[in-house]
C-alpha cells in the first residue's frame, strides 16, 4: 500500500503531524510526502526513519519529495511508544530520578546589553554540565539556534553536552528563517511537535 500526502505551504509540524496520523492509520509500506523546504524535509525524514522506513528524497524544482519505503526487517516496536529516536519511552524514564530539559530561545542570556548576554549564556551553557544524569535534553528555537552553528563560541560545549549524552533539539523552522540549516554543527534538527513532546515528558523544565 502506497499513501502520498501534499505538505507544501503547511507549516511546522504539519508536515510531521500529517506523516505521523497517516503511518498511525494505515501502516503503507510506501509513504511520500510532498514538501517545499528543507526544514521540513529533515523534520519528516528523521521521523519516517525512527518508524522503520528506508527514506530517500527527490527534488522537483521548489518541491521535494519525501519516499519511506518499509523496512519490513527493522523491529519497530521499541519505537511505538516514541514520537522519535530521541524521546525516551516511559520505561526508560521510569528508570532515572529526573529528566530535565533547558529550554533556550536566545543567543543572548538576560536583557540589557548583548555582549554580556553572550558572556552569560556562554557561562549558562559551561555549567550545565553540572546538572549531571538529570539533564536529558536541551531544545532551542528562535534566535538559540545559532548557538548550534559553525563557529560559535558556545558550539564546543554544546558538542561537549552531546557526547555526553545529552539530546539536543534545534528547531528547524528557525535554522531556516535565519538561513543557517547548513550551519548546524550539534544536535538534531527538530520541529514543534518534538518540542511539545519533550515539554510534557520532562520532570522539569529550565528556561534560559
Amino acid at each position: 500500500m502506497s499513501v502520498k500526502i501534499e505538505c507544501q505551504g503547511l507549516p511546522c509540524p504539519q508536515p510531521v503531524i500529517n506523516c505521523k496520523n497517516a503511518i498511525e492509520s494505515s501502516n503503507p509500506t510506501e509513504i511520500i510526502i510532498i514538501v517545499d523546504n528543507e526544514a521540513a524535509k529533515e523534520n519528516v525524514s528523521r521521523f519516517m526513519g525512527t518508524k522503520g522506513y528506508e527514506v530517500s528524497t527527490e527534488k522537483n524544482g521548489d518541491l521535494i519529495s519525501i519516499i519511506g519505503k518499509k523496512n519490513l526487517k527493522k523491529d519497530t516496536s521499541k519505537d511505538a511508544e516514541c514520537v522519535d529516536c530521541k524521546i525516551m519511552s516511559s520505561d526508560e524514564l521510569a528508570q532515572i530520578d529526573s529528566n530535565i530539559v533547558v529550554f533556550i530561545d536566545s543567543d543572548y542570556l538576560g536583557r540589557g546589553d548583548n555582549e554580556l548576554g553572550a558572556k552569560l549564556m556562554f557561562n549558562f551553557i559551561s555549567t550545565l554540565s553540572e546538572l549531571g544524569e538529570s539533564l536529558w535534553r536541551i531544545v532551542m528555537v528562535n534566535g538559540a539556534v545559532k548557538l548550534s552553528t559553525t563557529g560559535h563560541p558556545c558550539l564546543e560545549e554544546l558538542q561537549k553536552l552531546e557526547a555526553e549524552g545529552v539530546s539536543i533539539l534545534v528547531c528547524g523552522t528557525c535554522l531556516d528563517h535565519f538561513k543557517l540549516l547548513d550551519q548546524r554543527s550539534v544536535g538534531e534538527t527538530t520541529n514543534m511537535l518534538d518540542v511539545v513532546t519533550s515539554l510534557q515528558l520532562a520532570s522539569k523544565v529550565i528556561k534560559a
